[in-house]
């Protein structure tokens, strides 16, 4: 909020914003308009309309072959921040422990702190950003409760592995922990791989909740429209504490996206996003930040240590002043002090307003 202000100020271009500054598919957009007219404008069932539930778990058996019964472990949330909020509300209570890897998405934090839970941070460091699991164990306690992991993860562009997988699932099923998945970059993963999802390891998804979004997949962050996907007993407990939240979501909405999905445009978006990256990567060898390409997500990471010396919340509104472009600071994403000089690169716009963001980057 604060780096889009700074960014208005200035006229800057602003790569901070998490989202795509490009518009969704114009069927999708006839989808809902088309819903508002067949009369869907009254509330929605509290999980999701079935259609809606069914056509999420026929995706997720085409990209997991996973098996997903569309009335017990599926619900449909305004947006996946209020999905999470849900799941901390639903299991956490006041003393319970979370585990969390920081840099972490910012919303994590806050809602475990005001259910009066404790978080206990893994912090990720450069230049790997890579997990020690045997670390992490170290940090379980008797009152742990949960573990919440993001992969691909926000903001650090990193994409976690068969083998962090399955040491997740030893971890949840030696200590009896409820895991979060926070997949809502699922299909935003580059050069050949494939996201690894919690959902296709089966001990793991029968103690999980994750959490997924429209917004982030159909480029309609404004719609606010997302999913759970979770073992049944888990989404059972979730559903109680979601009728008394939300109760249901935005009904045409629903409609539009469960007939979008039969369009699959998911499956193109991995070689959409991969190619801004590599433009803005490209475009950037002219400058002195070192950029570290993403392997999944809309984001990249610079490294900004050989052009500026001061904090990285001094070096992002700097940028945004003097140069015209406005990043994320990475130290914002972290409780601890975390003095790595990185900035958070939003590569998730047109080709046009990357190329003059890159321009104006080019003479650092």
């Amino acid at each position: 909020s604060e780096m889009t202000k700074l960014a208005l100020e200035h006229e800057a271009v602003n790569l901070a914003q998490g989202f795509p500054n490009f518009d969704c598919a114009e069927k999708l957009k006839s989808l809902l308009y088309k819903a508002t007219k067949d009369h869907k404008n009254q509330y929605a069932p509290m999980p999701g309309i079935l259609p809606l539930r069914q056509a999420i778990a026929n995706k997720i058996g085409k990209t997991y072959n996973k098996e997903i019964n569309p009335s017990t472990q599926v619900c449909v949330t305004a947006g996946a921040t209020q999905a999470l909020f849900t799941l901390f509300t639903t299991f956490v209570h006041s003393g319970d422990e979370v585990i969390i890897f920081e840099p972490a998405y910012d919303s994590y934090r806050p809602s475990i702190e005001l259910l009066g839970g404790k978080v206990v941070p893994f912090v990720l460091r450069p230049p790997s950003f890579a997990i020690d699991w045997d670390a992490v164990e170290s940090l379980v306690s008797s009152r742990t409760k949960m573990i919440v992991i993001n992969n691909p993860h926000n903001p650090l562009g990193v994409c976690y592995t068969k083998e962090d997988l399955l040491r997740l699932q030893a971890l949840c099923e030696t200590y009896d922990l409820i895991c979060i998945g926070d997949e809502v970059y699922e299909h935003l993963v580059f050069d050949g791989k494939t996201h690894e999802s919690i959902l296709a390891y089966d001990q793991l998804a029968a103690r999980s909740v994750v959490v997924y979004s429209f917004g982030k997949t159909f480029h309609i962050t404004g719609w606010k429209m997302g999913y759970c996907v979770g073992a049944p007993r888990l989404l059972e407990e979730f559903k109680k504490v979601h009728q008394f939240n939300v109760f249901s979501v935005h009904t045409p909405s629903q409609y539009a996206i469960a007939e979008f999905l039969k369009e699959e445009e998911w499956r193109g978006l991995s070689s959409l996003f991969e190619a801004k990256r590599d433009l803005f990567v490209e475009n950037m060898k002219q400058s002195s930040l070192e950029i570290i390409p993403s392997a999944g997500t809309y984001f990249c990471l610079g490294d900004y240590s050989s052009v500026y010396e001061g904090k990285d919340t001094e070096f992002a509104r700097w940028l945004t002043r003097e140069k015209g472009v406005a990043v994320i600071p990475i130290s914002v994403f972290v409780e601890e002090e975390y003095d790595y000089k990185l900035c958070r690169f939003c590569f998730a716009k047109t080709d046009a307003l990357l190329l003059e963001a890159t321009h104006k980057l080019q003479g650092l």
